[in-house]
């Protein structure tokens, strides 16, 4: 054999594949088109995400942009030219393509949603007319635009459990449940106590509790209600208490603690039926807890709604205009010799006129701070701080220089008798009431506004009705320092005012001239001197692009339309035709 070496014949070139893709039309960006709309979209937004952007609505029952995918209740199917030849494809699973073509309104596309809907329906009761969630059901309303026949079933419906309570808040009805498994995804997704499943098999299955159980046990079980999309999870405390198309609601924010959640607060006249929870990403993204839900409570209940002169059962209701001059001439006996005490539960609104007042006229130098005691707090939403201005208060002290201190400083004053007269901005302590009460028997002139009554209403001299803050604009500086608007829901209960007014009357009564006549001139006039605040765009930050003064009427029902209007167009509510866009 020769020692010389093979030459190998050069391989052949691989066989051409198929052409490379076009470019993208738009670099880090992804380009289709929805029923010849022309979308861009980042990449990994669904369907229905996308869609929306160009005002094309996908229904869903089981999507929530803040849950995982489900994908089990087939009501957002779609035709798509990236599927197989004849399928349909999931818009909530489904990501977008560079190119693609969604088809959501094709013969195909509306037969799938009519037998959707036509299946919901099978064994679902007919009690729309007793149900809480008509009005902000979503049964009703794609019934309505995607089926709208009579049922084609012979025979009985499946009977389930009509009213069974979870636990204090949240009672199920397990007829009207569609299993679109947003509550059990919820309490394992984001409440992290994963207590609900699906049990059963076929018709039979149900949504209940883990048999080991015998409550839902979670500080956030009300977000099950809020996120159901149809009238299976109902609110025990809202529950036969106003249909939701009677009900106005206002972008508003909770007090319940420093978190700051943003909420609307649904009411009706002059009283609040409900909190739901007011998306923003970055203080509550959708939720709010148990305790912060029920604190409307307090905006109905035990108000002071008349100003008060007198202690304990020698209280006498007077008028707004006899306690303004009642507290002139008691305060002039002490000029620089009263203590102030601030609560963090005020609005910066009423704090920068309350401080401005009492540095001002009152002459003080030293602020103490009052405000509710600490409570629990949790990894999710709940402080233990349950004062939401917290920050406020430090930084408009500390801008007017003026010291804050303690709480403890203030009664070891009063039990010392250094301090024998005190002005308090709002009647919140962080003691025991009736411990307060007592102690502040020893003072000589006790005055106080006040929003709902107390013992510590009780022990003042003069009691100033304040109204509360979804009576009034203003803002609150939540615990990571971030400021935030409410709005007005409805004018002042009973003969109340604003902290701010108080302080502004008071004020002008003892030769001070302050001119701001409402919260924004307030603001707009002392805010600029305290660096936290200045920077704040107190008109731009009004929610939902509400910037008309005075009462803000919005939709309560969660299908967008305003109260009382079930149709398309202008509403005309009680009279008062709003312009669009309000």
């Amino acid at each position: 054999m020769s020692d010389e070496k093979k030459v190998e014949a050069p391989k052949p070139p691989p066989p051409a594949g198929p052409p490379a893709p076009p470019p993208p039309k738009n670099p880090g960006m992804v380009t289709f088109t929805v029923d010849g709309k022309e979308v861009v979209a980042k990449p990994g937004t669904n369907m229905i995400d996308a869609a929306k952007s160009v005002g094309v609505d996908i229904p869903y029952y089981c999507y929530h942009p803040r849950l995982t995918v489900a994908a089990n209740c087939r009501m957002c199917m779609v035709e798509s030219s990236a599927a197989p030849p004849g399928k349909l494809v999931p818009a909530c699973q489904t990501g977008i393509g560079e190119g693609v073509s969604i088809k959501t309104d094709t013969d195909k596309v509306r037969a799938q949603q009519k037998m959707v809907m036509e299946f919901l329906l099978l064994n679902h009761p007919v009690d729309c007319s007793i149900c809480d969630q008509a009005g902000e059901c979503k049964l009703q309303d794609y019934y309505m635009k995607y089926d709208f026949e009579p049922s084609r079933l012979e025979g009985a419906k499946v009977m389930r459990h009509k009213r069974k309570k979870l636990n204090d808040l949240v009672v199920i009805d397990q007829e009207r449940c569609i299993l679109c498994t947003r509550c059990v995804r919820f309490m394992k997704e984001v409440a992290k106590a994963p207590q609900l499943g699906i049990f059963g098999r076929g018709s039979h299955e149900v949504v209940d509790l883990d048999p080991s159980l015998t409550k839902l046990e979670s500080n956030y079980s009300g977000n099950i209600v809020d996120i159901c999309p149809v009238g299976a999870l109902l609110n025990t405390d809202f529950r036969f208490r106003a249909r939701a198309w009677f009900l106005s609601a206002a972008p508003s924010v909770c007090t319940g603690c420093s978190r700051g959640c943003n909420v609307y607060a649904d009411f009706m006249g002059q009283d609040t039926y409900r909190f739901r929870p007011r998306e923003n990403d970055a203080i509550n993204k959708s939720w709010m807890c148990d305790s912060g839900r029920l604190s409307y409570k307090t905006l109905n209940k035990h108000r002071v709604l008349q100003s008060g002169a007198g202690r304990g059962t020698a209280i006498k209701d007077i008028t707004r205009a006899d306690a303004l001059q009642q507290a002139v001439e008691k305060l002039q006996g002490f000029t620089g010799k009263v203590a102030f005490m601030a609560s963090p539960v005020a609005s910066n609104e009423d704090l920068l006129a309350g401080l401005a007042f009492a540095r001002d006229v009152l002459k003080v130098k030293v602020v103490y701070a009052s405000g509710r005691p600490d409570g629990q707090a949790d990894n999710f939403l709940i402080t233990a701080d349950k004062n939401p201005n917290r920050k406020g208060l430090e930084a408009i002290t500390r801008a007017f220089g003026l010291e804050l201190k303690a709480f403890g400083e203030l009664t070891r004053g009063i039990d010392g008798g250094t301090i024998k007269a005190l002005f308090g901005l709002g009647a919140e302590v962080p003691e025991n009431d009736e411990t307060f009460a007592a102690r502040a028997q020893k003072l000589e002139l006790f005055v106080v506004t006040a929003t709902t009554e107390s013992k510590v209403t009780e022990a003042a001299h003069l009691v100033l009705a304040a109204s509360s803050h979804v009576e009034d604009e203003g803002s609150f500086t939540q615990g990571d320092g971030t400021t935030q608007r409410f709005r007005r829901a409805y004018p002042p209960k009973g003969d109340s005012q604003p902290n701010w007014k108080w302080a502004v009357d008071l004020a002008r009564a003892l030769g001070l001239e302050m001119k701001a006549t409402s919260s924004r001139e307030l603001f707009k006039q002392l805010s600029p001197s305290v660096p936290e605040l200045a920077a704040f765009e107190w008109d731009k930050q009004a929610p939902m692009n509400q910037k008309r003064p005075g009462i803000s009427t919005m939709p309560a029902g969660s299908d967008g339309r305003p109260p009382g209007w079930r149709e398309q167009g202008v509403p005309n509510l009680r009279g008062l035709t709003l312009p669009q866009g309000t």
